[in-house]
């Protein structure tokens, strides 16, 4: 693996962040405040590729490598880590599953206004009684002819509001367990489908999250994305990749706590020189360098190689772990190191502090990511 980041690379990171910094940090705080999610940014983001990262040209995408995916949301992340919330769910959860498992017909009709930014997307596994427990779901998809009905209701869910396209997975059999979900393509406006309570979250307020609700929803057959009774397995190959993005994410939230803490340390006085002149504040800024490129590069080998083609299950769940909790305590001392002013609105830290619990939570926990490394080193030849 090349350390090194290509010429490309380097443009594509100051490029993004710099559409951070003039177009999404002078409003960070009101997002955050209202809980909007700014739809008014989609086509600016879509302009620059941020729409459709990883998908090809011929349906509307950026085509960038899995790398290249890890640079954009860490540098929306550094800026508001409810935007690249939002990307990481479009990009690397609906999208992604209609592009590793649709057919041709769906690609086009669906992955390319995902691609686009014409649409946003949205992904339904998560439901009140099955969490980490995805195979205890209780919405169902019943055959009725040239269609499906489902039932049932998804909760916390990005973009149950806001989305247009949705991928659900459903029961098509309970007695098969795993073997018995399937995944469905749904657009919202369809009769039976609606959007159920907003949540109101602690952090990454700025992303929409809600109950989705389905009530006798009509579904033609033609919207099953994979095979019938494949939704588990597909979802599970799904989530190893959208892992490396929650990871990504991840390392960009530390990196802009990081550099509040850094400025901070600078421009604070206390005993009549800078608080970053004190070793007690010295000591927390290096281990949370330290942990941010630690966090970064098991981050970029689990991209690495899945760009290669290869199964990245373990080192997907290590990189989701390390990084999400390594951000949690880079969170943390950016606002012991703030103070007091650490836990006022004013000051960015205290956002990065509410923002950064989710990362470790969404796609998986970290007892969940715990349980997967696990039964993967248990199982080596």
């Amino acid at each position: 693996m090349d350390f090194q980041p290509t010429e490309e690379q380097r443009l594509l990171r100051r490029t993004v962040r710099e559409f951070a910094e003039t177009e999404m940090r002078p409003h960070v705080r009101e997002w955050d405040e209202a809980q909007h999610f700014p739809t008014e940014l989609v086509p600016k983001l879509a302009e620059i590729g941020l729409m459709g990262i990883q998908f090809a040209e011929e349906y509307g995408g950026a085509g960038m490598s899995a790398i290249e995916y890890c640079i954009c949301l860490e540098e929306i992340a550094r800026v508001d880590p409810a935007i690249a919330l939002s990307l990481a769910a479009h990009n690397g959860l609906c999208a992604a599953h209609i592009n590793l498992f649709g057919s041709p017909a769906q690609k086009e009709r669906f992955l390319r206004p995902l691609a686009r930014g014409e649409k946003i997307g949205a992904w339904g596994l998560t439901e009140s009684t099955s969490g980490s427990d995805a195979a205890g779901m209780r919405t169902t998809a019943t055959r009725a002819g040239a269609c499906w009905v489902l039932n049932g209701a998804k909760t916390f869910i990005t973009h149950g509001r806001v989305g247009h396209i949705m991928v659900v997975m459903a029961a098509t059999d309970r007695a098969a367990g795993t073997k018995g979900i399937t995944a469905f393509i749904v657009e919202h406006g369809t009769p039976g489908m609606s959007a159920g309570k907003k949540e109101d979250k602690l952090g990454m307020r700025a992303s929409d999250t809600s109950e989705v609700l389905f009530d006798n929803c009509r579904i033609p057959a033609d919207q099953m994305l994979g095979d019938e009774g494949q939704g588990f397995v597909n979802t599970m190959a799904v989530l190893d990749a959208g892992r490396i993005g929650i990871a990504a994410l991840s390392v960009g939230l530390a990196q802009g706590a990081y550099e509040a803490a850094v400025a901070y340390a600078r421009e604070r006085k206390a005993f009549g020189k800078p608080i970053g002149q004190f070793q007690a504040i010295q000591w927390k800024l290096a281990d949370a360098a330290t942990k941010i490129e630690a966090a970064r590069l098991l981050t970029y080998r689990a991209a690495f190689l899945r760009q290669r083609g290869e199964r990245t299950t373990l080192e997907s769940a290590m990189a989701k772990l390390y990084a999400s909790e390594a951000a949690v305590k880079v969170a943390d001392d950016c606002v012991q190191i703030h103070g007091g002013y650490g836990f006022v609105k004013d000051y960015p830290a205290e956002k990065y502090f509410r923002d950064v619990k989710l990362t470790t939570i969404g796609e998986g926990t970290s007892e969940i990511q715990r349980l997967v490394i696990a039964r993967r080193l248990l199982t080596r030849a």
